[in-house]
């Protein structure tokens, strides 16, 4: 993360998760490159029901895969997610909750900053 990345509030971008540590540099922030295709930057807090949706959409979050260094994720948990995944869960219902506080701004590409809102844990 540099000091000139940003938030969808165009704010200094905060920290999404160091444990689990994710974010594409697995850096513990939802900061991107263009190394990126996925767009890891949406900072979300997993629901079970997203989960399993993810799950059944190819994209197991919920098995570790030590291999990896991944741990699995459970509810509860932040996680950076692709914005195009958000985006998709959004459109089934089951978005989790985000942190805009922690959500790269690229994320306004993708999705409209009032759908974030409504999804937000830290609305100001």
């Amino acid at each position: 993360m540099t000091p000139d990345d940003r938030n969808v509030l165009g704010e200094t971008l905060a920290p999404c998760s160091t444990s689990p540590r994710t974010g594409f540099f697995r850096d513990g922030c939802c900061n991107t490159s263009p190394e990126d295709l996925g767009l890891h930057i949406v900072c979300a807090q997993m629901t079970a029901s997203f989960l399993a949706f993810s799950k059944e959409r190819g994209n197991d979050l919920s098995t570790p895969a030590p291999e990896a260094g991944f741990p699995g994720l459970k509810p509860g948990d932040r996680w950076c997610l692709c914005a195009g995944r958000w985006r998709e869960a959004l459109d089934a219902g089951v978005a989790p909750p985000v942190v805009l506080a922690a959500t790269h701004e690229e994320t306004l590409a993708v999705v409209a900053l009032a759908d974030l809102q409504r999804h937000a844990l830290d609305v100001h």
